[in-house]
């Protein structure tokens, strides 16, 4: 810690910072918990064997994001259980203050959200749910920051309208 080095970012401190919000974020994509857990184990592996490439912090949190939204992305294409073939977890079992209304809700907002085109979900999850600033989020996304908002814009329409038309 003591000296400068070109090793990358310290991988046990960026797992410490950003691990929480990496599970939340493949939460918007991944009904099993157990599975969003082992996507973002994998995509700290896949940043460690690249770390040497990745020199400054909020990159390699960048390159984080963008790894859990692509395995999430995957996950879902092929169906998967979970990257160590575990049974299915059980749902989360609800806090005691969070009543079957709410539930739904929150479901209903996340349905609507995987309806939305990948790049507006995308968009939409990390500006909202993660906190991103515009420009964290085209860092994450290969995208430039006009782009970005233009998503954000189309995906918040398409949410209302989601949305509305369940009510």
């Amino acid at each position: 810690m003591g000296h400068a080095d070109d090793a990358g970012p310290d991988i046990v401190e960026l797992f410490a910072a950003e691990a929480a919000s990496l599970t939340r974020l493949a939460r918007f994509y991944l009904d099993d918990r157990t599975a969003a857990e082992d996507l973002v184990q994998e995509a700290f592996i896949r940043l460690s064997r690249s770390a040497g490439r990745i020199r400054h912090g909020g990159s390699a949190a960048a390159y984080l994001r963008s790894i859990v939204i692509n395995l999430a992305r995957d996950h879902n294409r092929r169906g998967l259980v979970s990257l160590r073939h575990r049974p299915p977890a059980q749902p989360d079992a609800p806090s005691a203050e969070e009543d079957a209304s709410s539930r739904a809700e929150r479901q209903e907002v996340i349905e609507a959200l995987r309806s939305l085109p990948r790049r507006q979900r995308d968009c939409v999850t990390l500006r909202y749910y993660l906190d991103l600033s515009i420009p964290d989020i085209a860092l994450t996304l290969g995208l430039s920051a006009n782009t970005v908002k233009t998503h954000l814009q189309r995906g918040l329409a398409g949410l209302a309208q989601t949305l509305e038309g369940t009510r």
